[in-house]
């Protein structure tokens, strides 16, 4: 019987975005830094579900939280960092949210096709409607922060690769997934789902997502990956 892949500590304490986001301004309490700290990211969430990648300016964040420039480039050094830290937060989030999913699920294989399959469907697996401008904005901002800034983003991601990492290795010792690297399969894995995905998502920026076309979409990707990885 295989085990439920775990998240890695770090993953469970808090945020590596909010420990930097604290540093600056130590003197200040822990709990208002951090509430500081994710006012801001939550509103960086808000202004990108309104108004995409567009919408989210330093300017539109201080108006939406109330805070000022300087609480502000106390946390984050720019839009960049505050980007990542939503990128980070999104990723924490998710893991969270997998590994309670695959706990109950003792095939590595249907943990791994749940994972992609909601990856791919993102909030469509709601099953409502809805227009995805968050999505589209970071998937611009992924392709752009991994050439300005590929270390930063590599290590928001790596908490979600390594949960992929963690699976695919309980699959190897149970005989159901072919013998590799671990760690590189799951990041071949991540990089072939992300870019497909990302690819959707920009193509139908402004459209009513397609749940029909999603759907049909993750099942031939985790065909493909089911192919490529199984034993």
């Amino acid at each position: 019987m295989n085990k439920p892949a775990t998240p890695h500590r770090e993953d469970l304490d808090p945020a590596n975005w909010e420990q930097r986001a604290a540093q600056p301004v130590l003197e200040e309490g822990q709990d208002q830094i951090l509430e500081r700290s994710r006012k801001i990211v939550d509103a960086a969430y808000e202004l990108l579900d309104e108004a995409g990648l567009e919408g989210l300016t330093i300017r539109a964040v201080l108006t939406r939280t109330g805070l000022s420039r300087r609480a502000f480039y106390e946390r984050f050094g720019g839009k960049d960092d505050l980007v990542l830290a939503v990128f980070e937060e999104t990723i924490r989030k998710a893991v969270r949210f997998f590994t309670e999913r695959v706990a109950s699920m003792e095939n590595p294989l249907e943990q791994l096709r749940l994972i992609v399959t909601f990856i791919v469907l993102g909030r469509g697996i709601q099953g409502e409607a809805y227009t995805d401008r968050r999505g589209a904005a970071l998937s611009r901002e992924h392709l752009r922060l991994a050439e300005s800034r590929p270390a930063d983003l590599k290590r928001a991601l790596q908490p979600l690769v390594a949960l992929i990492e963690q699976i695919l290795a309980d699959g190897m010792a149970a005989g159901v997934v072919r013998n590799d690297d671990p760690r590189r399969l799951a990041t071949l894995l991540y990089n072939l789902v992300s870019t497909t995905v990302h690819s959707e998502l920009l193509t139908s920026e402004n459209a009513q997502v397609d749940q029909s076309k999603k759907k049909d979409l993750a099942k031939d990707i985790w065909e493909f990956c089911r192919r490529a990885i199984s034993a």
